[in-house]
């Protein structure tokens, strides 16, 4: 009994230290992600901002602006790849990919900082994410959205190194889905109302004449950011997080099925 006890221990302190380092080239791979996007971005403004990145956007050839779709589709594939081989199931997936989603976003603020100087302040307007539409906001709203990723992420690998991770109930993956989505809004509110002034919805996110579209989309400067839609983004996703982390409490057991 007390070798076989003594092996369980042995097998139990393997597979923690194995979790960890799995932990530890997940914040790696965010980190070389975020450096390889940044070093994008000043190739990117050193073309076509030699003056400094500014609105109104300086739209590229049609085959960079392909080309760049692509790339942050293969960014995405990327992140999904090495979430996929550093989990066992479904839920420590999306733990992983919620850290390297985060970390990306966070680091790649960090080089440009470095490199470029920019961004100024967490108050300057950037441009975030091209699909299905150019995302815009303020650096403070992707910060803090990178931050709660990270933290959701960490919060699931740590539950399961303490064999008591409790799968996501109905509401919370409909809060979170619900949550995600309001944010997103925030984020295109403004681009896709200056837009709609000439397009229809459907013309918007599925354009006809793309090269009219991108010269108006050429002109435009944000006016502003919805700081209530996104706050109220945020609390739906910082509620499905805080139920899911109520569950949790005196739970000993591990759930490996989700």
């Amino acid at each position: 009994m007390a070798g076989s006890d003594a092996r369980a221990q042995a097998v139990g302190s393997d597979l923690q230290e194995g979790q960890a380092g799995r932990y530890a080239w997940l914040l790696v791979l965010g980190v070389a992600v975020g450096f390889f996007e940044a070093a994008v971005v000043v190739y990117l403004r050193e073309l076509l901002y030699p003056a400094g990145f500014r609105f109104p956007i300086v739209m590229a050839s049609p085959r960079v602006e392909i080309v760049e779709l692509a790339r942050e589709l293969a960014s995405l594939v990327l992140l999904a790849a090495g979430a996929h081989l550093a989990g066992r199931f479904f839920l420590e997936r999306f733990a992983a990919f919620a850290i390297l989603f985060g970390t990306w976003d966070l680091l790649y603020y960090v080089f440009l900082r470095i490199v470029l100087g920019w961004p100024e302040s967490l108050a300057t307007w950037d441009i975030l994410f091209l699909l299905p539409t150019t995302w815009v906001g303020p650096v403070l709203a992707p910060v803090i959205n990178a931050m709660s990723m990270v933290i959701f992420g960490a919060l699931i690998w740590y539950h399961k190194s303490k064999e008591r991770l409790i799968a996501l109930k109905r509401r919370e993956w409909i809060l979170l889905i619900l949550g995600s989505l309001t944010v997103v809004w925030a984020y295109i509110e403004d681009y896709v109302n200056f837009l709609h002034q000439e397009f229809s919805w459907n013309e918007i996110f599925f354009p006809s004449d793309a090269g009219r579209l991108m010269d108006l989309a050429s002109t435009y400067i944000p006016l502003g950011f919805n700081w209530w839609i996104f706050g109220t983004g945020q609390l739906i996703i910082i509620l499905a997080i805080g139920l899911w982390c109520f569950s949790h409490r005196g739970s000993q057991r591990v759930s490996q099925s989700t």
